[in-house]
């Protein structure tokens, strides 16, 4: 494409946006090359190499770590930042309050089952107490991550939550104007949305999640 041509798209797009189109860059994957290369293609071994990692000091903080749960062939895959405590404590997806709104919403909503789906964090391991992991923690775990999406091949990533949008695309820009958009990312595309534990104590934002699962179901299509 010449430079007359990226002109013209250009200013086509200031255009469209002072109409009131909505225009979001697409995000390149920042993949850690050389650490996923090195990861099994295999997802059965993929999970039993997570399983057994002991990359960072979560590794102590865990009763097991946890790789994801339900399609090997999603068209979704939802991802959560981190671990939680009743997660970790059960060796279960979908716990608690947040978990059965979740499942709630692909359930109702978007017309499908957990199995249908697939949900993984971004950290893999329970962080220690109430703290955040710490960069080169949440750096540890992002082949792991890399290579389950390249393996799962998803159509739509979900992100639950401004950490784990964060964490997969490393885009510093505002998260609330990009809920319930759909942001091109490698062959995949990601749709960010409210966490349900936000929802839960902030039940004014449900008919902006409700938007945000419409998209999801659209962009299915």
């Amino acid at each position: 494409m010449n430079s007359y041509q990226n002109l013209a798209l250009l200013e086509n797009l200031y255009r469209l946006k002072a109409l009131g189109f909505n225009y979001i860059d697409p995000i390149s994957p920042n993949k850690p090359q050389e650490q996923t290369s090195t990861l099994p293609n295999s997802y059965d071994t993929l999970v039993t190499t997570i399983q057994k990692c002991h990359l960072c000091d979560l590794s102590k903080s865990r009763s097991q770590s946890m790789s994801g749960f339900g399609s090997q062939t999603p068209k979704i895959l939802f991802l959560d930042a981190f671990v939680s405590s009743a997660e970790d404590e059960s060796n279960s997806y979908y716990t608690g309050r947040s978990g059965s709104m979740l499942r709630d919403m692909i359930e109702k909503v978007l017309k499908l089952t957990i199995h249908d789906v697939y949900m993984t964090h971004a950290v893999k391991c329970k962080p220690f107490g109430f703290q955040q992991p710490s960069l080169s923690e949440c750096n540890s775990c992002s082949p792991y991550l890399h290579k389950q999406l390249e393996i799962l091949s998803p159509k739509i990533i979900v992100t639950l939550g401004e950490e784990a949008y964060r964490l997969l695309s490393h885009d510093e820009s505002g998260y609330d104007h990009l809920i319930g958009q759909s942001i091109p990312y490698g062959n995949s595309i990601i749709i960010p949305m409210v966490h349900p534990s936000f929802l839960i104590r902030n039940p004014s934002f449900k008919p902006e999640a409700m938007r945000t699962l419409l998209s999801i179901k659209e962009a299915l299509k």
